[in-house]
């Protein structure tokens, strides 16, 4: 028995018993499936948020940006990378903490793998993935998104753009030696819940607007229709998929959803997570934010770094699982 077995009472006791929609209709299709996604993401949601905000608590900014400035080549790049998995997983609350960074005389190299990372992969899609896919997609995920973030910050800080970050930036250097505050179990307890609940109210929408797309495409879009214009055979569909997923705004846990239905669909799983990270790491949102603090040719090179390392990334899921 499925440990969402009781989920799935409650979405055909609300479809079928408090809705009274007749069985087998696309109608009690879709909204079975929205009932039944909604409580299993918000509960995955809820739990993985609390457990790495208590990680969290043990890494304040300060802490991390004095791991970041690493002596050792490549490195920071690295731990940047990996520092990215348990920070927000919405692009635009990393851009705070990347100009952080950069104040704080963090390597450019190295703040552009975190913020390569920190929306693209996260703590909350790895859950997802794993429990809707197994564990070889979400290891094929999250080793593809790290290095994706790996090497486009090396090739950004060997690229030496310092010069097209705006001057404001380096005048305002950020003391990163201040006292960091110990704190009792309660204390990351209640960090962990208020910082849970906050996150929550941010995403909610994006969730809610994901699984309804996507119950919708479970319900009433034909079986062999995605699979007939964006199917494993189709070269072009990696790269369109990114294309149209970069005009789009949300956060991985408003779009796996999605991922999830495209691919019951026929939609190859490449494809679909490409189109998913041009979503989360290169959204328009995003570039207008780092417009404030950049100059556009710096930006174009991150979006187009990014983006052939998400064209790799749907290639290799394609090739990998076919």
């Amino acid at each position: 028995m499925s440990i969402w077995y009781p989920i799935e009472l409650l979405a055909n006791w609300l479809t079928y018993g408090v809705f009274s929609i007749a069985h087998g209709t696309l109608l009690a299709e879709a909204v079975n499936f929205f009932i039944f996604d909604t409580v299993k993401i918000f509960i995955l949601i809820s739990v993985i948020i609390f457990a790495v905000s208590i990680i969290r608590s043990f890494l304040p900014p300060e802490k991390i940006r004095r791991i970041l400035s690493h002596k050792y080549q490549f490195t920071g790049n690295i731990l940047a990378a990996l520092f990215g998995i348990v920070t927000p997983f919405c692009s635009c609350s990393a851009v705070p903490l990347f100009l952080g960074f950069v104040e704080a005389g963090v390597p450019l190299g190295v703040t552009f793998s975190f913020l390569v990372a920190s929306p693209m992969i996260n703590e909350v899609a790895l859950v997802l993935l794993l429990g809707m896919f197994g564990w070889k997609v979400a290891l094929i995920y999250i080793i593809s998104g790290l290095i994706i973030a790996i090497l486009a910050g090396i090739v950004i800080g060997k690229l030496k753009v310092e010069g097209l970050v705006e001057e404001f930036v380096y005048n305002h250097k950020i003391n990163a030696t201040a006292n960091i505050t110990e704190m009792s179990w309660r204390d990351r307890a209640n960090y962990a819940k208020t910082y849970t609940l906050d996150i929550l109210k941010k995403v909610w929408p994006y969730i809610l607007i994901g699984i309804g797309i996507g119950a919708w495409i479970h319900g009433y879009v034909p079986t062999d229709f995605l699979a007939r214009y964006a199917g494993r055979d189709k070269w072009y569909a990696v790269p369109l998929a990114t294309l149209i997923g970069i005009p789009l705004y949300s956060n991985a846990a408003g779009v796996i959803p999605l991922v999830s239905v495209l691919t019951e669909k026929g939609v190859a799983m490449g494809t679909t997570l490409a189109f998913m990270m041009a979503v989360t790491g290169l959204s328009l949102p995003e570039f207008m934010i780092l417009k404030k603090v950049m100059k556009t040719k710096l930006i174009l090179i991150f979006a187009t770094v990014v983006g052939i390392g998400i064209l790799f990334t749907g290639y290799l899921f394609n090739f990998v699982l076919r």
